[in-house]
């Protein structure tokens, strides 16, 4: 069976290289299931209008540097441009607490659940 998709993935990281690097390894894991084209990165919150509305992302995920509030602030505005994008916060300080290959497990267990 052909892969789903393509969905279209925005970022919200301070840190381009390295959310660049995971989306890369999880794209890669789940290739057979659904084809991710990471179109973008938002290297700020003031970015995430600008970006959503030129890119029309399927997904947005937010990454685990951002605190509650902010990813408030993430998803309101990334839906007031695109209401049916699927958003995701990265749980805060995941990146630093167990590293980067506890943010690509998680993402691998939520994007299935995201896309159905």
């Amino acid at each position: 069976m052909a892969p789903k998709g393509p969905f279209k993935l925005v970022t919200v990281n301070n840190a381009p290289e390295r959310a660049k690097v995971l989306i890369g390894r999880v794209a890669e894991a789940l290739k057979d299931e659904y084809t991710i084209d990471y179109v973008a990165n938002c290297s700020s919150k003031e970015e995430v209008e600008s970006k959503v509305r030129e890119y029309q992302p399927d997904m947005l995920f937010s990454a685990s540097m951002w605190t509650a509030q902010d990813v408030v602030e993430i998803q309101q505005t990334a839906r007031s441009v695109k209401s049916d994008v699927k958003l995701h916060a990265i749980p805060f300080g995941l990146q630093v607490e167990r590293g980067p290959d506890a943010i690509v497990e998680h993402l691998l267990e939520q994007i299935p659940l995201l896309l159905g």
